[in-house]
């Protein structure tokens, strides 16, 4: 068919014409100094995105789900407790993803078209007085329903509930389409690809890691929690 297609699903967006140009280019050294300029750019450009100043940005070849199973890996160990609120068909993979590497995964059930419940997050987090729960698992825009959690609201429910677990989000179909705030929401784990919002090839796994999320294996909260995986 003549003409370009215009694909309507939530991703991979259609990627802008001078992007497919510039991929059209010869080959750069990928260890010369036009390369390292190039990365550097990069990962600048995407601390704005992320409105973050502090955060550290991971950029490397992978997936979505790449950077689901990165997080997890990175931040906790098997056994370890997380609080997941399941509102759609990628906020249940994301939980599957900690479940298979051995946490243990209390869920917040919402059905399809409902955001994550802030109040019941601050709930479950109050009822864990032994401060258990590792880590809060939340997908700000839940790609299957195109629902938005507020994920400040959540963040708030931490803080009120006084308990110390990490936030880790999910901003696949979020990040450069929705506001999305790292360090004014104190999130300490923001992953995206670069296939929706970003308007770039799918390949890429992309993460924001709070100085918090860096030193979690290390920090006295976990020190009951040695061998933790840094892959």
């Amino acid at each position: 068919m003549p003409g370009r297609p215009f694909l309507q699903i939530p991703g991979p967006t259609l990627v802008p014409e001078r992007i497919v140009r510039a991929m059209a280019q010869p080959i750069i050294d990928h260890r010369g100094p036009t390369f390292e300029a190039l990365v550097r750019d990069c990962l600048d450009g995407l601390k704005g995105i992320f409105q973050t100043t502090r955060g550290h940005v991971a950029l490397y070849p992978g997936s979505g789900t790449g950077a689901w199973e990165a997080t997890i890996v990175n931040t906790l160990s098997p056994g370890d407790r997380v609080l997941a609120g399941i509102n759609g068909f990628f906020s249940a993979g994301f939980a599957r993803t900690a479940t298979a590497f051995g946490a243990e995964v209390e869920r917040i059930e919402r059905p399809y078209g409902g955001g994550v419940p802030a109040a019941e997050v601050e709930a479950r987090l109050r009822a864990d007085e032994a401060r258990e729960i590792r880590a809060v698992l939340v997908v700000h825009n839940e790609t299957s329903t195109g629902v938005t959690s507020d994920v400040a609201a959540v963040r708030a429910a931490l803080d009120r509930a006084g308990h110390p677990a990490l936030l880790l989000v999910d901003t696949v179909s979020s990040l450069a389409s929705i506001d999305f705030q790292f360090d004014a929401w104190r999130v300490d784990v923001a992953l995206t690809g670069p296939q929706k919002g970003l308007m770039l090839p799918p390949g890429l796994a992309i993460l924001a890691v709070s100085d918090k999320a860096v030193a979690w294996p290390t920090c006295p909260a976990s020190s009951d929690s040695p061998g933790r995986s840094t892959r």
